[in-house]
């Protein structure tokens, strides 16, 4: 028999950075944005909690034996 099994799980990464000082709240944004999108922040996210969100399980269909 085959089962297929899907977990959905929520993933918390953190990541501790510098930037520059003396920056507005939309440019802190923009900054971030912009090291998420290059991947630069990429290497420094740790996940430090994953919360389980829900399981399910589907029966997958026998083949028919022809006749």
């Amino acid at each position: 028999m085959r089962v297929i099994v899907q977990v959905v799980e929520k993933v918390y990464q953190e990541a501790h950075i510098d930037i520059p000082d003396g920056l507005a709240e939309e440019s802190i944004r923009q900054h971030i944005i912009g090291l998420y999108n290059s991947g630069e922040i990429t290497p420094d996210l740790n996940i430090f909690q994953v919360d389980f969100v829900s399981i399910s399980a589907t029966i997958g269909q026998q083949p028919q034996e022809a006749a």
